[in-house]
């Protein structure tokens, strides 16, 4: 029942998380239009979601220990419960900052704190591996789902009625912050320093160990290549597809379910197989889509199109890929923190939450490069060379926890 419990607040807090942290470019859209911003002015907003949590990640992951995980999670469910009932009723451009600065914040506290934890209410390595990538599985859900969510509030006699959709976010916070309220822990969080400096130093402490470069290496490089194609997939729809704009979005979204169907299916199966015969698998199969499926969908010759069902079945084709990449992200997570003592997991976790980030934000740029310098239809081509650095790291990780 505890661990049920702490387990179903886990999955609440970052199905409301992703909504709300994927939500940025609808937001973005909607400040165009109801508050009177340039694109310019608009596009700040992905820096005060993206930029607190890289910071408070780095800053606080060693020291949530001694704050203790329970509450961490419920300060951060709290403050994001106010700032959605502020943006309702703030309705401007500068609530939407203060939204996604509190949204920011709030995840970094959540994510330290979710990965942190798994360790205690998990037995061994394959279950860990099972709920990280379950876990990350609904966060995908979270991230499709706003893709319908947010327009389903949408009138277009009342331009302010989207704002309804804070209060179902608030509500599913303040649902998520009375399981996490009640839950009883079972285990005792571990103090990794025996002061809050030595608490920091444990952080930059891990960069001794090879095992934690390789990981963070792993981690840069699959996040580059998942941001990269998920930012950039929906002008490759309109560019080269020559798709619709709205039907480009929506097709953007079949990524995401991907992504989330490939975790929660690396939930089941790793129970069963080694983590590293799922890894090299997937890496392998997403490889294949790049080399043998994008060259046909590149060469697709569009008709008229007016819904998903006007698409040519090869149309959906590459974002098949988000079913194979899918497992690597929670799985590369779980295999280093179940290397690690317990009392580790937080500082770990710091250093994956800014690695993460410095990775999406370098892949999103790397390929809008690739983009405007080698053209839409070749950027996603050069994802082989990180895959293939990928494969490469998973066997050397797979060395290194054998020794730890």
């Amino acid at each position: 029942m505890k661990k049920n419990t702490i387990k179903l607040a886990m999955y609440l807090n970052y199905f409301v998380f992703a909504i709300l942290l994927n939500s940025v470019g609808i937001v973005i859209l909607k400040a165009q239009k109801n508050y009177g911003v340039d694109e310019l002015q608009a596009s700040i907003l992905e820096a005060y979601k993206d930029l607190p949590i890289a910071i408070v990640s780095f800053l606080i992951a060693s020291f949530l220990p001694r704050i203790g995980y329970k509450k961490a999670m419920l300060i951060g469910l709290a403050l994001v419960f106010v700032a959605c009932i502020t943006m309702y009723f703030g309705n401007s451009f500068d609530t939407a900052k203060i939204l996604f600065a509190t949204v920011g914040v709030s995840f970094a506290l959540i994510k330290v704190s979710v990965y942190s934890l798994i360790g205690t209410v998990t037995e061994n390595q394959k279950e860990h591996n099972s709920l990280m990538s379950s876990i990350e599985g609904v966060f995908m859900i979270g991230i499709a789902l706003a893709y319908f969510l947010f327009p389903a509030f949408n009138s277009d006699s009342d331009p302010d009625a989207w704002l309804n959709v804070y209060w179902l976010l608030a509500g599913i916070s303040m649902l998520s912050f009375g399981f996490l309220f009640f839950a009883k822990f079972e285990n005792q969080t571990e103090i990794p320093g025996v002061n809050l400096a030595d608490d920091f130093m444990q952080m930059f402490k891990l960069f001794t160990k090879l095992l934690t470069i390789v990981f963070v290496i792993s981690a840069f490089l699959f996040v580059m290549i998942e941001q990269g194609i998920m930012t950039w997939l929906p002008t490759f729809n309109d560019k080269v597809l020559h798709l619709p704009e709205n039907i480009s979005i929506m097709m953007a979204s079949i990524l995401a379910i991907t992504l989330a169907v490939g975790r929660l299916l690396a939930g089941v199966i790793t129970k069963k197989i080694n983590w590293i015969w799922v890894l090299s698998f997937c890496i392998v199969m997403a490889m294949l889509i790049v080399v043998f499926v994008l060259p046909r969908t590149v060469g697709l010759e569009v008709i008229e199109i007016n819904s998903l069902s006007d698409i040519p079945l090869i149309g959906f084709a590459f974002p098949l890929v988000g079913l194979f990449i899918a497992p690597i992200y929670p799985l590369l997570n779980s295999v280093v923190l179940s290397a690690l003592p317990n009392k580790l997991h937080s500082s770990m976790t710091g250093l994956i939450v800014v690695f993460s980030a410095l990775g999406g934000t370098l892949g999103s740029r790397i390929i809008g490069y690739l983009f405007k310098n080698e053209g839409p239809e070749n950027a996603f081509y050069y994802t082989l060379i990180p895959m293939l650095l990928l494969l490469i790291s998973f066997f050397l990780l797979k060395k290194l926890t054998a020794k730890s």
